[in-house]
């Protein structure tokens, strides 16, 4: 039937058109194709609580019941009094078969039940009986919920064919495995919903986890726009200015200012323009400048008032590093506080800053969750952003639970020594501790002793 003709005929006839066609894609279609039933995955619910060398065996329970039924059938058949070995062993064939060619084996049965029902003298004796429901069942499971239907429907018009229009010799056989495929049709629906379920669960995870990503990337690039915009502003500024504190410069030096004024708001208009596309239609910048770790004690301070008890600890020569690594220092921190916060209630927190000669290292940890406030669930955003703030600086980053059962973020950001400041002849390296509303400060000299 062409195209035009299917959408030119009536509802009925389209209807019957593609029953026609699932009979033959189920159960016409690929008869012999080799199917073997693969073993249960040694993931699931049930195997994967047992022990590792009970678990190889179980995963082939479902092959062990085939067979067992097949053995059952056999036996039914050795019970008869007449051509007994072919009675039990014919029937059981095609339950065998369903391990590996399944529709093969529904059509088998059918062969094998007009063949015990020639030498029987009955249609539906007891091993053909039981051969049919078994055979049905299986197959079901293996294929789909339309094919059951049709071997269902198969096997009625099949056995009142041979009894003469009679329902009353096939009604057990049908009545039974009806209720037999009303219940795996109902078990694969289910699985297949879980399993769409599941799909649909890891696609949203991952569209959240892309959108949070770029939500992180988008609130980074306000924050160095910020940043850069400011130092960019200086440059050109004072470029500009340069000329007029020397008396009488050479033109090459006011050409020299005059590029560099140019190529500062150039690379200014530009930033604007590139960072545009990022930017909500309702943001708008912050009044005040970008934080850095000169502003972590006041954060300390709102974190001790919302019940989280917090103590800091610094070490190594303090000093001032570019913008952009202590406005994500300060980020890193106050968002490993905020999940401190929501997943350990009651629980302590420890900040420390270790000022190296490469760098910056972060450590926020706290301790497991106390009292009777549940800990509040999260989706790992956080994490997200952090790391996404130490990749921007080429840096490292380790995130985990603890012995205790609290929880660790550990950050290093690398600052090149093109950056370093130039230290003093005697820097100090302060230890400080927070706790309890008290400070405890203790200066060293570079060689170490107090």
């Amino acid at each position: 039937m062409t195209e035009t003709q299917t959408k030119t005929s009536s509802p009925e006839f389209r209807a019957a058109a593609g029953a026609i066609d699932g009979l033959r894609d189920d159960l016409l279609r690929n008869v012999f194709a080799y199917r073997p039933l693969p073993p249960l995955s040694p993931d699931g619910r049930v195997v994967r609580r047992l022990p590792e060398g009970l678990r190889k065996g179980v995963v082939w329970t479902p092959h062990a019941l085939v067979l067992f039924a097949a053995f059952i059938v056999m036996m039914a058949g050795f019970a008869e009094w007449d051509y007994r070995f072919l009675m039990g062993v014919v029937p059981a064939i095609p339950v065998a078969m369903t391990l590996i060619r399944p529709v093969a084996a529904f059509w088998a049965s059918m062969l094998a039940t007009v063949f015990c029902g020639i030498l029987a003298g009955q249609l539906w004796g007891p091993s053909a009986f039981v051969a049919q429901v078994v055979v049905l069942v299986v197959v079901a499971a293996r294929t789909r919920p339309r094919a059951a239907v049709w071997m269902w429907l198969l096997t009625l018009f099949f056995g009142m064919l041979l009894e003469g229009g009679d329902p009353s010799i096939t009604a057990p056989v049908v009545t039974l495995s009806a209720f037999a495929l009303l219940v795996v049709a109902v078990v694969q629906i289910r699985r297949d919903a879980e399993r769409e379920v599941t799909v649909q669960r890891t696609v949203t995870a991952v569209e959240r986890d892309r959108r949070t990503l770029l939500e992180e990337r988008t609130t980074i690039a306000r924050e160095l726009h910020d940043v850069v915009a400011h130092h960019m502003s200086v440059v050109a500024i004072q470029a500009e200015a340069a000329p007029y504190r020397v008396e009488n410069p050479p033109p090459e030096l006011e050409q020299a200012f005059v590029t560099i004024r140019e190529n500062a708001v150039a690379a200014l208009t530009e930033l604007r323009r590139v960072l545009g596309v990022v930017r909500a239609e309702d943001y708008e910048a912050p009044d005040a400048p970008q934080p850095t770790l000169a502003a972590l004690d006041g954060l300390l301070d709102n974190v001790r008032e919302t019940g989280l008890e917090t103590e800091k600890v610094i070490t190594g020569a303090v000093r001032e590093l570019p913008q952009g690594v202590e406005l994500s220092a300060y980020r890193i921190v106050q968002e490993a506080l905020s999940n401190s916060l929501r997943h350990a209630p009651g629980a302590s927190a420890r900040v420390e800053l270790g000022y190296v000669l490469g760098g910056l290292g972060l450590r926020v940890v706290n301790g497991p969750p106390r009292g009777l406030v549940k800990p509040s669930p999260g989706a790992g955003h956080g994490i997200t952003g952090m790391r996404e703030r130490v990749a921007m600086l080429n840096g490292e980053m380790t995130a985990g639970t603890t012995p205790d059962g609290g929880y660790e973020v550990a950050v290093f950001l690398p600052v090149p020594l093109s950056e370093q400041p130039e230290r003093p002849e005697r820097p100090e390296v302060r230890d400080t501790a927070e706790g309890d509303g008290e400070t405890v400060v203790i200066e060293r000299a570079q060689d170490g002793r107090a």
